[in-house]
């Protein structure tokens, strides 16, 4: 009955989107844009790391086999799009064969499987395919958020971020200094952010095909859950962030006209009354809170009980993701103290949820929430007084984000299972 409630919700909104997507935008949505990909190559990323997660519930021999026939299918379906028009796969080759696979994973789950080998096979297609189809959500999110948002809040987290030293105006500088290595490190790190998600779900899901179960908590359902909600907060606060309200846009084009000034990175942004900014209606406003910040806070999360290497990449993909959205322009400061805040306490509340609510879980849910909601009031309505006083108020942020980290890794070190240590034999007297 979850499931199909489940199922049922997902269709709905996936309905809603498709028709706020024709209506904003006039172009297809996240359900057109998913049939297209069944012929038409789309990014291959996405739909190869949701064929993977689907398969930690096959034996190896059928992960070897599912592999081999979406190449197949891919090296099929290039050769027939370069036989009609070579422009049609827009320079992607491979993606459609892993689509194909996860569909064909469904039909065999309901025609030749029963019983708990249905529903493994069936959760195992749905985990990948909620991959998919979020991504195409998100950027149908993104677009509404552009058009239906015309006036932007930029100007108010510009002022705040004084409290903070204006530190995407300082890591602007520091990865312009360091152009190109830096700047192509970190491009490469905040691009791939959902690849290293699908790494450590690997390692956390590696045995769900032996033990024929899937674990009751795991990353994706925090990376799902936070990709979900974010953008409604976007409807809320909309920001496109520094490098568009500040600066010249993306890649030094597209932006500079619609910018308040043109500052980032070289020069802060002046103290004076904040006020709302119209932007153009295909920035997306999402900015606010930095979601980028909250899933490598996760991925940094559920990385610490893996192996060694594993533990070292959460740590250098949580580190270069907070340097690559503030030195790229993304996002302001506080976009990134939000994104821990927002990040922890739906990690919170999902493990709650698993091993049932108690008084650490409902308080620690509760305070990270509040914390949240004081945070987005102190941008909108205290920005003023934040830039001010930064001896005052960026301590008391740093002070906020780290009470809420110190809340959660109390409450989780409660929750760890308590193991007892060996009880040692008492000496035999000695029969001499």
């Amino acid at each position: 009955m979850l499931w199909a409630t489940a199922g049922v919700a997902a269709f709905v909104l996936l309905v809603a989107l498709e028709i706020a997507s024709r209506r904003y935008g006039g172009v297809p949505g996240p359900m057109a844009n998913l049939a297209t990909d069944l012929v038409f190559a789309p990014k291959p990323g996405p739909l190869y790391a949701g064929m993977a997660l689907m398969t930690v519930v096959l034996s190896w021999r059928q992960r070897f086999l599912a592999a081999g026939v979406a190449v197949g299918i891919d090296v099929v379906l290039a050769l027939a799009r370069w036989a009609v028009d070579a422009k049609v796969n827009n320079g992607y080759f491979l993606g459609s064969g892993a689509l194909w696979v996860m569909l064909g994973a469904a039909v065999v789950a309901v025609t030749r499987r029963t019983g708990e080998e249905r529903v493994l096979l069936l959760k195992g297609v749905g985990l990948g395919m909620l991959l998919v189809v979020g991504r195409k959500t998100g950027d149908t999110w993104l677009l509404v958020t552009a058009k239906t948002r015309p006036a932007v809040l930029d100007p108010y987290l510009a002022v705040a971020d004084h409290a903070l030293g204006n530190p995407s105006w300082l890591a602007g500088r520091i990865l312009e200094a360091t152009r190109p290595v830096g700047d192509y490190v970190l491009q490469l790190v905040y691009a791939q952010l959902a690849v290293a998600a699908v790494v450590v779900a690997l390692y956390q899901l590696r045995h769900v095909a032996a033990e024929r179960r899937f674990p009751r908590h795991h990353l994706v359902r925090t990376f799902l859950t936070i990709g979900l909600l974010g953008p409604a907060v976007y409807m809320v606060f909309p920001v496109v962030g520094p490098v568009f309200a500040y600066g010249p846009g993306a890649s030094g084009t597209g932006g500079a006209e619609w910018a308040l000034l043109n500052l980032w990175p070289h020069t802060p942004p002046p103290i004076s009354t904040p006020h709302t900014m119209p932007y153009d209606a295909l920035t997306p406003r999402n900015c606010m809170p930095s979601l980028h910040t909250a899933w490598a806070v996760v991925i940094f999360i559920h990385s610490r009980k893996g192996p060694r290497l594993l533990r070292y990449a959460g740590t250098f993909w949580l580190v270069a993701t907070l340097g690559a959205t503030l030195g790229f322009g993304y996002h302001y400061g506080v976009d990134l103290v939000a994104g821990v805040v927002f990040a922890l306490t739906i990690e919170a509340a999902l493990r709650s949820q698993v091993r049932g609510w108690d008084r650490p879980g409902i308080r620690l849910v509760a305070y990270g929430t509040a914390v949240f909601a004081a945070l987005l009031l102190c941008y909108r309505y205290l920005p003023m007084q934040m830039a001010a006083h930064p001896w005052l108020f960026g301590p008391l942020l740093m002070l906020a984000m780290g009470s809420v980290i110190y809340g959660y890794a109390g409450t989780t070190r409660l929750w760890e299972p308590q193991v007892p240590p060996a009880r040692q034999p008492e000496p035999q007297p000695d029969p001499a």
